[in-house]
């Protein structure tokens, strides 16, 4: 299934960048408070709804990162199933479609184990100095 993902923080960042949709710009949220950066492109898939009533956050792997409004076809392989202080936190894992270097992607465990650690340690922890923030669980899907 292909759908389009608008970038809000770009891979390395550690600025939370969101979309505030009544102006349709894009607020500065905070900076993380941990030495993390984002592991991969990320954003959200426009016309859904996720457990924490906001709309599906999404990854975007590239191999190059983007911009905070980029617009993104892509095709998913996998999910994340998290839950935070707020509850259920879900981030779907996408990969542009149509692109050949990213063609063999077409499940989670296609990917490199050493990248889905990666991601999965960033979830841990990114969180972590921030007060009253948390993360209560993480585990891959897909």
């Amino acid at each position: 299934m292909d759908f389009d993902v608008t970038i809000e923080i770009p891979k390395g960042h550690r600025n939370k960048y969101e979309v505030d949709h009544a102006s349709g710009r894009i607020r500065l949220d905070r900076t993380l408070f941990t030495a993390t950066q984002y592991p991969a492109d990320y954003g959200f898939i426009d016309d859904t709804l996720g457990l924490d009533g906001d709309p599906l956050d999404a990854l975007v792997l590239l191999p190059e990162p983007t911009f905070p409004g980029c617009l993104i076809h892509a095709r998913t392989i996998g999910m994340f199933r998290m839950t935070d202080e707020k509850g259920g936190d879900d981030k779907v894992l996408c990969v542009p479609a149509g692109d050949p270097r990213q063609e063999h992607l077409r499940d989670i465990h296609h990917l490199a184990k050493f990248d889905r650690l990666e991601i999965q340690h960033f979830f841990e922890v990114y969180k972590d100095l921030e007060p009253g923030k948390s993360v209560e669980g993480a585990t891959w899907v897909g």
